[in-house]
């Protein structure tokens, strides 16, 4: 069984900065695609960022130069930084897992809140 626990939101003012942090148990996270999603109140839950297997990134243009995704899989934690915050970057922020390359299924953590305000 596969469990994603997200850390590191919190509130903070625009143009801070805020580290994100998944923690992944079970499946075979060094042959996992990772991602963070995140959802605003009444919006659709959208991409953020991914990193693949071997290291490459992908970022929603919304946050690109700002935002940097990377993985630990040594500890099967993935991060995002995310520095420049803006109050359209508030939501909930979600870890996803991609365990196709093992065979698993796609799975997601809790969310953990990321609040801009002065």
């Amino acid at each position: 069984q596969v469990q994603l626990v997200e850390s590191g939101g919190g509130l903070v003012q625009p143009g801070g900065s805020l580290r994100l942090s998944c923690s992944a148990s079970g499946g075979v996270f060094s042959y996992s695609t990772m991602a963070w999603y995140r959802q605003a109140p009444g919006k659709s839950r959208v991409l953020v960022a991914t990193i693949s297997t071997g290291g490459s990134t992908n970022y929603a243009d919304s946050v690109k130069g700002r935002f940097t995704i990377s993985r630990d899989n040594a500890k099967n934690t993935v991060y995002l930084q995310m520095n420049s915050l803006k109050p359209e970057d508030a939501a909930t922020y979600y870890c996803n897992l991609d365990g196709s390359g093992w065979r698993g299924g796609l799975y997601w953590g809790q969310g953990t809140q990321v609040t801009i305000s002065s």
